[in-house]
């Protein structure tokens, strides 16, 4: 086969381990580092005494994250590879055959690297994603706050479609405080739940316990915080969001996408769509699509794939908001 690339080098990654090999005319080198900042930097002076500039590795976990990087400031070229797309040989499975092998497929040019968006990107994905988890976490807590004023017999959310809005948020805190009268916690109700005063006398009738009083006001202390903490990530991300502001807003204009979506897309796809040929390649990749499955003329299992869960999860939000939406095609 043609050699595309005639100094190159695989790495297989592990948690507390990086195995490499070089591939050059005089012949080839195997070695094995650790993954503290310092045995990295040895790996990156090693691969440069051999006057390597194309690197492969696997993307294991979040491991291969620290190596990258690193590399990627000492100007080596990296190609980060799904790692089903590497078969070993069989028979022959040790870390450092394991990189040979990667190095091999490297020099032939047989490898595809995954998109792997630049360091300012990479930044701002990791703060959407942690919004995202936060934003998960509050709903959690949330339904273990249902689940604590079920357990006292208190239909609040029966009647109130936010526990956690301006009326609901002050009947909670009135309840931690130690009211227990239905009418003076209903009298708290604003807006148009002023409206419902019957119905939220009867809702609020039940039987409190001092424990559960104890956890309300535990659960809505995490609220509070998460609240702090997801405001304080939004101000981050729309600061670094600033670039893109064309993007967000013609990604606004979509029905079902929001400005926080509209940022979730953006931070795992970016705006430079050259990198998908088609919308379909798109779709593929964050596996928002039917699988292709065919085999003897039959047509088997059409089961989606694991792509990006996280641009997957926002396109799906998005799809059952738009779903909902009245007035739209």
């Amino acid at each position: 086969m043609e050699v595309l690339h005639e100094r190159c080098a695989g790495l297989d990654v592990h948690k507390k381990s990086v195995s490499g090999c070089v591939l050059v005319p005089e012949g080839r080198e195997k070695r094995s580092f650790g993954t503290t900042t310092r045995q990295l930097r040895e790996l990156a002076d090693w691969l440069e005494g051999y006057g390597v500039s194309q690197v492969a590795m696997e993307s294991t976990g979040v491991y291969w994250k620290p190596v990258y990087n690193l590399l990627e400031e000492r100007g080596f070229q990296i190609l980060l590879v799904n790692a089903k797309h590497i078969k070993a040989v069989p028979g022959r499975k040790t870390d450092l055959s394991d990189a040979e092998w990667i190095a091999q497929l490297l020099r032939h040019g047989l490898l595809r690297g995954s998109y792997v968006p630049s360091r300012p990107e990479r930044e701002l994905r990791e703060l959407v994603r942690h919004r995202r988890t936060l934003i998960r976490q509050r709903a959690e807590t949330v339904n273990r706050i249902q689940k604590v004023l079920e357990g006292a017999n208190i239909k609040l959310a029966s009647v109130a479609s936010d526990v956690l809005g301006a009326s609901g948020r002050a009947m909670l805190e009135a309840m931690v405080a130690g009211e227990e009268d239905p009418a003076q916690l209903a009298s708290l109700a604003r807006g148009t739940l002023k409206g419902k005063r019957a119905e939220l006398e009867e809702a609020l009738e039940g039987s409190l316990r001092p424990h559960q009083r104890l956890l309300l006001a535990s659960l809505l202390r995490q609220v509070e915080f998460l609240d702090r903490e997801i405001a304080g990530l939004d101000e981050e991300v729309a600061r670094r969001m600033r670039p893109f502001e064309p993007a967000l807003e013609q990604l606004d204009t979509i029905p079902g996408i929001g400005r926080r979506l509209a940022e979730e897309i953006v931070a795992e796809t970016g705006t430079d769509m050259s990198r998908f040929p088609t919308e379909a390649h798109l779709a593929s990749w964050a596996k928002v699509c039917p699988g292709n499955h065919e085999s003897a003329g039959k047509r088997l299992s059409g089961r989606t794939g694991k792509g990006n869960p996280w641009l997957r999860t926002a396109l799906v939000e998005a799809a059952w908001a738009a779903a909902r939406t009245k007035g739209t095609f």
